[in-house]
């Protein structure tokens, strides 16, 4: 059932649960913090990202009812696109999109149909969970795929160096046990990162920096949610504390963008670009004896 965004409220709490969103990776680079260390990070960059359905499905009591957020990105033209999709497409007004993802939220982070999301969505400082599929690296043996330490590479040892070894035991039960560590293809699963750090975000460009490695080779279609640990659940656990405000959220963040960062709220602020503050123990200062 597709419901219409009513927002309950428009300030973040620890129960509320945003939408993520669709971006593609386009590569890695490095830059500097504030304290001169240079960290890794990779690009990702926001193609039309738009909001193109809201979803609630009841559950049987007493679980409340299931609410999401459908988003669409990166255009695409419309006589590559299937009649289903360009029914749906067209029925909300949104041009044809190359992918659709579904985005648990909570209810009031529901997200007007249409609303294109920015790089704002997401705060310097905040921590995310990546999901992509995983670069494919063909069939391989056990070392490489369970990092089996392998045999001895001296005498004594007669072709067996890279050997996966015994895989059963003897005629009882005379079989190989289901989930075996053994020789097979390799990556290109669905693969989720988490925490990892938004070291900056650029509006001007809609592009979002991740520090360290994001699953997935280069232009695909990575999808980003708020850190289900260090933004849900420690946050949870912080306001059991008695803590409110800015202290549920990790670091130097105060707050963040809520039910959404979007385009309506980037044009109010600009172009911009906004790395993480350095915080924690600058790495060049020496550790007190």
């Amino acid at each position: 059932m597709v419901t219409e965004a009513v927002p309950v409220s428009s300030t973040w709490t620890p129960k509320s649960r945003r939408t993520g969103l669709i971006a593609r990776k386009r590569g890695m680079t490095s830059m500097w913090d504030q304290n001169g260390a240079k960290i890794p990070v990779t690009i990702l960059q926001l193609e039309q990202c738009q909001v193109t359905g809201n979803i609630e499905t009841p559950r049987p009591a007493p679980l409340p009812p299931y609410y999401a957020v459908q988003l669409a990105a990166s255009d695409k033209v419309p006589k590559n696109t299937t009649a289903q999709m360009l029914g749906h497409f067209k029925r909300i007004g949104v041009p044809p999109k190359r992918i659709a993802k579904e985005f648990e939220v909570t209810q009031d982070a529901l997200v007007p149909v249409g609303t294109e999301l920015s790089a704002l969505h997401y705060v310097p400082g905040q921590y995310v969970d990546v999901i992509s599929t995983s670069l494919g690296k063909g069939f391989q043996g056990t070392m490489k795929r369970w990092n089996f330490k392998g045999l001895r590479a001296s005498h004594g040892v007669s072709v067996s160096h890279r050997a996966a070894g015994s895989t059963g035991q003897h005629q009882d039960p005379g079989r190989v046990f289901k989930g075996k560590k053994m020789a097979g293809r390799l990556g290109g699963e669905r693969t989720t990162i988490q925490n990892l750090l938004v070291a900056r975000i650029d509006t001007g460009l809609n592009l979002i920096f991740i520090k360290g490695a994001v699953p997935g080779v280069d232009d695909a279609q990575v999808l980003i949610t708020d850190a289900k640990k260090k933004i849900n659940f420690h946050g949870l656990a912080k306001a059991s504390k008695g803590l409110t405000g800015a202290d549920v959220l990790p670091g130097p963040v105060q707050a963040l963008p809520f039910p959404a960062g979007t385009k309506q709220m980037e044009a109010t602020v600009g172009a911009i670009a906004v790395d993480a503050p350095a915080w924690g123990r600058n790495p060049f200062t020496p550790k007190d004896s």
